[in-house]
């Protein structure tokens, strides 16, 4: 069952139309797609007109059942300053409709995935980048929605947080979740994806498996570094 269907002819932002163009790709259930590209390729230009955060953008958007139930994790940690991270979560679920009953467990659960219930009343706008990372993995995590739309996730993470993270996305994935990731992190995305949207000067070069991206740089046997050299 497709999560994600996008058809882009072309979009970009005022007085820079046309930074991407002839975008189109699914995300199924399941399924795990790696957006790879090199700084100023259209990555992040492809995530906000998924999101809706653009205004000149022509083609088509649609998620399973036509209502969108997507998370959207950041690069960048968004934070409250005068919120605690209970606040945050709290926040979250009130967003997302949960009941308490469903919060208090799902929230429990995740603090201790991530090892964060000590810091559960503390403020994360004193806490280290990858601590900040994390309270945005759990927020994501939070509602167990469709979609997971993925910024460069492992900035900041240690390994074992790295390893939970992935562990997570795992489990989501059995659920039937599908999962948008845009990441430079190259010989994780190989070994985690089930497929990748290559990007380069705002068009999608190259899509498919590891086999499929393989052929369309002639690389057979070629790593994702190595067909990541070729095409971009």
């Amino acid at each position: 069952m497709e999560k994600l269907r996008v058809d882009i002819e072309e979009a970009g932002y005022e007085g820079r139309s046309g930074v991407i163009r002839n975008v189109s790709f699914r995300v199924g259930s399941g399924e795990l797609v790696g957006l790879i590209g090199p700084n100023g390729a259209g990555k992040s230009t492809t995530i906000k007109a998924v999101l809706g955060l653009l205004k000149d953008v022509k083609g088509k958007v649609e998620f399973a059942g036509g209502k969108p139930s997507y998370a959207y994790i950041p690069e960048q940690p968004v934070l409250y300053e005068e919120l605690t991270l209970w606040e945050h979560l709290r926040l979250a679920a009130s967003a997302f409709g949960m009941d308490e009953q469903a919060f208090e467990e799902r929230a429990g659960a995740l603090l201790a995935r991530f090892r964060l219930e000590q810091a559960k009343h503390d403020l994360p706008s004193s806490f280290s980048k990858g601590m900040q990372q994390k309270l945005m993995l759990i927020i994501g995590f939070l509602h167990e929605p469709d979609l997971y739309i993925v910024d460069e996730p492992f900035i900041g993470l240690d390994p074992r947080a790295v390893k939970d993270f992935l562990d997570m996305l795992e489990t989501e994935r059995r659920r039937g979740a599908g999962v948008l990731m845009s990441t430079h992190v190259l010989d994780t995305a190989e070994k985690i994806c089930s497929s990748f949207l290559l990007v380069n000067d705002g068009r999608l070069i190259a899509q498919g498996d590891l086999d499929a991206i393989r052929e369309s740089c002639g690389l057979p046997g070629g790593s994702l570094f190595e067909c990541f050299q070729t095409m971009t």
